[in-house]
């Protein structure tokens, strides 16, 4: 059985800085754009555009503040990628156990020729 993906979702956490972006935001509760491009390398449009990426899949929610937008982790979505993580995971395993049966196999014949 083929674990579902959301392509959009993971294209959003393969990015490293995004992932750096939601460690911080777990870690600090929510953040703004200008907040966050404080802790990270790169320019607060930067970072804007990276919060638009994970709003869009739905991993965190901004409510204005001011002049800007406070973003925080959507844990239920968050929580859906780490399923979704596992069951991938779980799959490739079973994928690996049997290619090394079908290995395993293979050589006991050529043992025994």
């Amino acid at each position: 059985m083929t674990a579902a993906v959301d392509d959009d979702l993971w294209s959003a956490i393969g990015d490293p800085m995004r992932r750096r972006m939601l460690d911080l935001l777990l870690a600090e509760g929510n953040g703004t754009a200008t907040s966050l491009s404080e802790r990270l390398p790169v320019t607060r449009q930067a970072v804007a555009k990276h919060l638009g990426v994970l709003d869009r899949v739905g991993l965190v929610h901004g409510t204005p503040a001011g002049r800007e937008r406070r973003y925080r982790v959507d844990e239920a979505q968050l929580a859906r990628a780490v399923a979704q993580l596992s069951a991938v995971g779980a799959a490739w395993d079973a994928r690996l156990r049997r290619i090394k049966r079908i290995a395993e196999a293979i050589q006991r014949r050529q043992d025994q020729q």
